[in-house]
């Protein structure tokens, strides 16, 4: 984990809530698959991509969790969580992108709870009505091949980094979670198609930034739901020399186990937490086809080897 994050006392974070009403906060509520999370922090910029990356929630809406930025020398990078109120302090994060991820792993620390809704740290097309998911460590190329696959006909990003999913009957409903991208600005470096998507947002110190894929892609490019037929799970690892590896649930289940999930953003990991995602995951993966990449290969490369594994034309 880059950050740590410490489950403090109900009083502890209501006390620093109300020190923080009382101060000179920018305040932002948004719309997460149903949930209402607000935003108090001192840095405008962290509220301007908050606003772009997520559906807005009226003010009327009682919030049901809260996220805090606070800078304090005396600590480190780390976030402080009460489940109880679901309250986060997130103390001296100067990264958007941790900030939109902990907002998200709030809602599912949520729902997994009270409505047996999961989340999956991963990518989502639907392609000619068909459900696709991409899920993968860090730096495996999670990113670039579903943008990748998302220049295809008849494909519709639903997310490239995070989603929800309801089990039913039948096969998995995915549901998307952002109204934008947080995007790297090498994007276009890999695919020509995204250069004038670059061109036209405005990148953090970090490289990434807000960006609206209608603007490139049209406007029905994007769908907020899918039946999921296909996961495919990423690795990297050049002592393996095969790039396809079809994967029964159990192995499929052993990697992301292994793997924490692919998801480094979980905000509470206790032993009941954890059995609930394992069996959650093990349903998930018993309900579809599962095939492994090994992302050995140069990115377009490897996207050629995905859509003939998937047998898109």
């Amino acid at each position: 984990m880059v950050y740590e994050v410490k489950i403090i006392p109900t009083a502890e974070a209501s006390a620093i809530c109300d020190k923080v009403n009382n101060g000179r906060f920018h305040t932002s509520k948004a719309d997460i698959y149903g949930v209402c999370i607000k935003l108090l922090t001192q840095d405008r910029t962290f509220v301007e991509m908050w606003n772009d990356n997520f559906g807005s929630m009226s003010d009327n809406i009682r919030s049901h969790g809260q996220i805090i930025t606070i800078n304090d020398p005396s600590k480190g990078v780390e976030v402080h969580y009460d489940p109880v109120t679901s309250i986060a302090i997130l103390y001296n994060f100067s990264y958007y992108g941790w900030v939109k991820s902990i907002a998200l792993a709030i809602v599912t620390d949520m729902l997994e709870d009270s409505h047996s809704l999961f989340a999956v740290h991963g990518a989502a097309l639907d392609i000619d009505g068909r459900g696709v998911c991409i899920i993968a460590p860090s730096k495996t190329g999670k990113t670039t091949q579903s943008w990748g696959l998302l220049r295809n006909d008849n494909a519709h990003l639903i997310t490239d980094d995070w989603f929800f999913v309801r089990l039913t009957g039948r096969r998995p409903r995915i549901h998307g979670s952002e109204k934008n991208c947080y995007i790297d600005a090498d994007i276009g470096d890999v695919w020509e198609e995204y250069v004038p998507l670059v061109t036209s947002t405005k990148f953090d110190s970090s490289g990434r930034g807000i960006a609206n894929i209608r603007w490139v892609m049209g406007q029905d490019s994007t769908v907020t739901t899918a039946s999921l037929r296909d996961i495919v799970l990423l690795k990297r690892d050049p002592s393996d020399s095969r790039t396809v590896i079809d994967m029964s649930a159990d192995e499929a289940l052993e990697y992301l186990v292994k793997n924490d999930f692919c998801n480094p953003h979980q905000m509470v990991r206790d032993e009941r937490k954890m059995a609930l995602r394992t069996q959650f995951y093990k349903k998930f993966l018993e309900s579809c086809r599962v095939v492994m990449i090994n992302t050995i290969m140069p990115a377009k490369d490897t996207q050629e080897i995905i859509k003939k594994a998937l047998d898109i034309q």
